[in-house]
């Protein structure tokens, strides 16, 4: 566990509240209930999984934000059940608990926005949840052990509590963004708009700019598409996969021309830290590579061929191993779907060039290319020579540990 980390009280945005209790759902008996408010309410902006199965957080979330328009007093998160596979049952679970969690704290039953990760396809314990919700009021506050109670509260097979905090000044005022985030393993996030329609990652990132909902739709999927939506564990895109927004409105600074542009790479800023994050913590993860994918035609062309090999069993095995058998690069990129003209591409790992003019570099030092692989973190380079657009999307190993977790996960 994080047990070092530790969130300072002036590194929070106003206007939240956090806490966390045990409600009995993790097999572990640890905190396993999570909650935020906002007592004087907040606008929200969402992305959820793309996935066509959903959870019914999901669901209903994405029911409470359209006919609220985006207000938010509540966020309800469980870790222990994912109510994924549940049908009308975990439906009615779920609603109940945002009914319990309006009358306890004070906000409308469609202002609680719900969440849950776990595992799939088990009977949702709502009366848990409920009967968890009067000792999680007399635990919430503002501070950052509040903060960090609520952070660890979401986690399921992460070993390692996941925030990140950024500040801006405005006129002399500061604006602050706070973000949580679980994941380490059911983690390719392709996040898309709330209407229509991914162990889960969920995200939760809280901010005292004075903002509405539609100016928050606006920033949160330029930021999510290249953090979020740019890193991949395992290549599973989970069913409940949530990134929301929150902007209480306590800063009294609001979201205009004059505060947009340095505000935008604050939220970019923590997106980035959050997801680089969740990679790192991955199930069995021995290293985190970063695929450097230049020279597209466009940046979709960038990603299909970063997903592609990062979703490479051969590529991912050898990372594993630090073997730079630099022909699996090639041929994920080749089966990507997009087209290219192989003599054209050059291929780096590190520093050490591997590939050029359709076959094995001059220089390659397959001694050099191993100390690189070695690393805990290290850059995978590959140019197309096609265009001038590109990505960088973080990945990872594929480890006996990762098989291990996965292997035993439901018994």
């Amino acid at each position: 566990m994080d047990g070092e980390l530790k969130l300072s009280n002036e590194a929070l945005p106003l206007g939240f509240q956090w806490g966390a209790v045990k409600a009995g759902i993790k097999a572990s008996g640890n905190l396993d209930v999570a909650i935020a408010t906002a007592p004087a309410g907040a606008q929200a902006a969402v992305m959820f999984t793309s996935n066509q199965v959903v959870a019914a957080p999901v669901t209903v979330g994405r029911n409470h934000m359209a006919s609220t328009g985006g207000r938010v007093g509540a966020v309800l998160v469980n870790a222990g059940n994912a109510n994924c596979a549940t049908g009308q049952a975990g439906i009615d679970a779920c609603t109940a608990t945002c009914v319990a969690t309006a009358e306890t704290f004070g906000c409308i039953f469609d202002e609680v926005f719900p969440s849950s990760t776990g595992i799939i396809g088990v009977p949702f314990p709502g009366e848990k949840v409920v009967a968890a919700l009067p000792a999680l009021k007399t635990v919430i506050g503002s501070t950052g052990s509040h903060a960090q109670l609520f952070s660890q509260a979401i986690m399921t097979t992460d070993t390692k509590m996941k925030v990140a905090t950024a500040s801006i000044s405005v006129d002399g005022k500061d604006v602050r963004i706070f973000g949580a985030a679980k994941g380490a393993g059911m983690i390719h996030p392709r996040l898309g708009p709330p209407v229509p329609p991914h162990a889960t990652m969920l995200v939760y990132l809280f901010t005292d700019i004075a903002a509405d909902a539609a100016g928050l739709r606006e920033l949160l999927p330029p930021a999510v598409q290249q953090s979020f939506n740019s890193i991949s564990i395992d290549g599973d895109t989970s069913t409940n996969d949530t990134v929301l927004l929150l902007a209480s409105g306590s800063s009294h600074v609001k979201l205009d021309d004059t505060s947009r542009a340095a505000f935008a790479t604050a939220l970019d800023n923590v997106c980035h830290t959050l997801a680089h994050k969740i990679v790192d913590d991955g199930e069995g993860v021995t290293h985190v590579v970063t695929l450097d994918i230049g020279g597209t035609r466009n940046d979709a062309e960038a990603r299909q061929i970063a997903r592609s090999i990062a979703h490479s069993p051969l590529c991912k095995t050898a990372w594993s191993s630090a073997d730079p058998n630099w022909g699996r690069l090639m041929a994920a990129a080749g089966y990507s779907g997009v087209e290219f003209d192989p003599t054209l591409v050059t291929v780096r790992i590190g520093d050490v060039p591997v590939y050029e003019a359709g076959m094995r570099a001059p220089g390659f030092d397959e001694a050099a290319a191993h100390r690189v692989m070695q690393q805990r973190e290290y850059t995978i380079a590959m140019h197309l020579g096609q265009g001038d657009a590109g990505c960088r999307f973080v990945t990872c190993d594929l480890t006996e540990e990762y098989v291990r977790i996965n292997a035993d996960y439901s018994t």
